[in-house]
């Protein structure tokens, strides 16, 4: 039998149709919502069970004319007890009036262990009150930052120094015959860019505070009863700008 031209093409296209339908249709991926990623928390340091904490200095590590647990390594240390579980244990090589020479020779005839977590150094501003010749600051400071590392364990990410405070800015300061204030602060800031150049080229850390002493003036909370050092207020000011540094000295 003959199959005409229309019958041939109706064959064709049925079977294209049946060619077709065969195809399996492939679902289209289901979309996926990515996973949620949660930072780790990174808890206060460290995980010893006792720090150990050294305070070198004069007068204003001392805490002339304030209280004894306002002092500003006092109240470092209940800083420290409320921020980590570690025991803080606190020594302080310091006396009002000491020079860098005084202190120098404190810590060799003291011989405290070499096991510090950390040790803050804030001296100085009895060499400018004495007349010192500043070269005998531009050799000892060097040397107690030596001594400072050392006693942390030889780490001298473990050391903190603290700038010198201006006393200028206080009613003892002001009263000095002849008014004197310029000439102090240009010393105290003579000292202090000494400490902080030798500090940042050493890898060692420094913190300013001398700002805050200079709104002992203007703001009379800040002095102690002394009208001369510090305030426990000073003090608090003292150590939240110091917390930072310390936070990075005490990390593993």
């Amino acid at each position: 039998m003959k199959l005409d031209f229309k019958q041939i093409a109706i064959v064709i296209f049925s079977g294209f149709l049946l060619s077709c339908s065969s195809d399996e249709t492939v679902p289209a991926p289901a979309p996926t919502t990515p996973p949620v990623v949660i930072p780790p928390t990174t808890p206060n340091p460290p995980a010893a069970s006792t720090l150990n904490y050294l305070a070198l200095g004069d007068s204003y590590t001392i805490g002339q004319s304030v209280c004894t647990t306002c002092r500003f390594p006092e109240q470092l240390k209940a800083s420290l007890n409320t921020m980590y579980s570690s025991t803080i244990s606190l020594k302080i090589i310091a006396t009002t009036g000491w020079t860098t020479s005084n202190l120098l020779s404190a810590i060799e005839s003291q011989k405290p262990e070499s096991n510090y977590d950390l040790v803050t150094l804030l001296i100085g501003v009895n060499n400018q009150f004495q007349h010192r010749n500043f070269s005998v600051y531009e050799k000892e400071f060097p040397e107690l930052v030596n001594k400072a590392i050392m006693l942390a364990k030889g780490d001298r990410k473990n050391v903190v120094v603290i700038s010198i405070p201006d006393y200028a800015y206080t009613p003892y300061g002001k009263a000095l015959s002849g008014d004197q204030s310029a000439a102090i602060s240009a010393e105290i800031d003579q000292y202090n860019t000494f400490a902080e150049n030798y500090c940042n080229n050493n890898q060692v850390a420094y913190v300013s505070i001398t700002d805050i002493t200079r709104l002992g003036l203007s703001n009379p909370n800040l002095v102690a009863s002394d009208g001369l050092h510090p305030s426990e207020a000073a003090y608090k000011i003292f150590v939240d700008r110091m917390m930072p540094k310390v936070k990075i000295a005490l990390q593993n």
